[in-house]
C-alpha cells in the first residue's frame, strides 16, 4: 500500500491501517537555516528534505515593527521579541486596559489574509495535509494581549472579564476557520498551552468554565465537516485530556515524554486519541547521544503506536538552535525505519 503524505496522515489521525508512520519536523527560523546548511539543501527545501507530512497555513498580513527591529507585532497587536528563538512577548496592548471596545481589533474578513494559504494550497497540489495554524488560540491568545500574570488574575478575580476577551478572540477565530474551511484545509491546528512540567496552569474547574466551551465552538466547525483536530498544548495536562477527546480533539502534541506517561496515553484512550509527536526535545535530541535517539523514536512507536498507526512521529516541539545536527541525522535515520 503505497499513499501520499496526505492520505497516510489522514489514516494514521483516524487511526486507521497506514503503509507507514507519518512524521513531522518543525523547526525555529535560525535552527532551519542551520539544518538547511548542514544537510546542502536551500531552506525552502528543507520540509521535503525531513520528510515533513503536513504543512500549516498562516494568513498573510505586514508585520509590524518597532524603530530598533527588536519588537515584532502581530496580526493582533501583540509584540514579540526578535532577539528570543522562541516565543516571548514583550508587549501585550491591553496590559493597562479593560476597555475590550476601544481595542483595536484586527478585521477577519479583511480581503487578502489568506491569498497566501491559497497560493500554497494550489501549489501543494493535495500532496500534505494542510492545516489553518491556530498558534496562541485561545488561552494564549488572551494573555499575550492583557499579559500572563494580569490575565491569570484576570480569571480568578474578574472572570466576566476574562469570559468576554475570551468570546471576543473566539468570534474572531471562528471567521477565519470559516475561511480557512472554504479552502479545502485536511483538519484544525489549534495551539494552546495549558500545562507546566507538573500540573496545569489553573484548576481545572476554571479551565473548564471558562476555556472549554469557547474551545469547543472553535473545533466545532471541523467536527461538523468530518476533518481532525490537532491541539498543541503543553505540560501535564492529564485531568483534562478527557475533556478534550470529549468536546473534539483527535489528536494531541506534543506528547513530552518527560511530562505525559506515553504507554498511559494510549492504555486510556485507545483508538479514540491519535498522538503527535512523542521524541523529547527538552533531553534526548539536546543532549543525549545518536544511539539514545534512536532508542527514544523505538520506544515512542512501541508505546503510540502498538498496532502501527495512531501516530504522526515527530519531535514534541520545534528543533531549536541547541539540538546537534548528528541527532537530527539520527532521528531521520530512526524515522525511516
Amino acid at each position: 500500500m503505497s499513499t501520499s503524505q496526505r492520505e497516510r496522515t489522514r489514516r494514521a489521525l483516524a487511526n486507521e491501517a497506514v503503509d507507514r508512520i507519518p512524521t513531522q519536523i518543525n523547526y525555529t527560523r535560525a535552527m532551519g537555516q542551520r539544518l538547511a546548511a548542514h544537510l546542502d539543501v536551500v531552506p525552502e527545501q528543507l520540509p521535503w528534505r525531513l520528510g515533513n507530512h503536513f504543512l500549516r497555513l498562516d494568513i498573510s498580513y505586514e508585520e509590524g515593527q518597532s524603530n530598533d527591529g527588536r519588537i515584532a507585532f502581530d496580526w493582533w497587536g501583540a509584540g514579540f521579541d526578535t532577539r528570543q528563538e522562541g516565543y516571548f512577548v514583550a508587549v501585550h496592548p491591553l496590559a493597562e486596559s479593560k476597555d475590550l471596545d476601544a481595542c483595536a481589533w484586527p478585521d477577519p474578513h479583511a480581503r487578502g489574509l489568506l491569498d497566501g494559504a491559497a497560493q500554497q494550497v494550489a501549489q501543494d497540489g493535495g500532496q500534505h495535509f494542510l492545516v489553518p495554524n491556530f498558534g496562541f488560540a485561545l488561552f494564549e491568545r488572551a494573555w499575550a494581549l492583557r499579559g500572563f500574570e494580569t490575565f491569570l488574575i484576570d480569571m480568578a478575580d474578574d472572570p466576566g472579564f476574562a469570559a468576554e476577551l475570551l468570546d471576543r478572540i473566539t468570534e474572531i477565530q471562528l471567521v477565519l476557520i470559516q475561511r480557512f474551511l472554504a479552502l479545502g484545509v485536511d483538519g484544525g491546528y489549534f495551539g494552546d498551552d495549558y500545562g507546566a512540567q507538573r500540573n496545569l496552569l489553573f484548576s481545572p474547574r476554571m479551565w473548564r468554565a471558562l476555556i472549554k466551551p469557547r474551545l469547543a465552538r472553535l473545533f466545532a466547525p471541523f467536527r461538523e465537516a468530518g476533518l481532525p483536530v490537532i491541539l498543541h498544548s503543553d505540560g501535564q495536562i492529564a485531568a483534562i485530556l478527557p475533556d478534550l477527546v470529549e468536546i473534539g480533539v483527535t489528536a494531541i502534541n506534543p506528547v513530552q515524554p518527560e511530562v505525559l506517561d506515553l504507554a498511559w496515553l494510549r492504555r486510556t484512550f485507545g483508538d479514540r486519541l491519535a498522538c503527535y509527536g512523542g521524541i523529547s526535545t527538552q533531553t534526548v535530541l539536546t543532549q543525549g547521544p545518536p544511539q539514545e535517539v534512536e532508542r527514544a523514536v523505538a520506544n515512542c512507536v512501541a508505546a503510540l503506536a502498538p498496532a502501527g498507526t495512531g501516530l504522526l512521529l515527530g519531535p514534541s516541539h520545534r528543533l531549536m538552535t541547541d539540538v546537534p545536527p548528528e541527532n537530527v541525522e539520527a532521528l531521520l535515520a530512526a524515522m525511516e525505519h
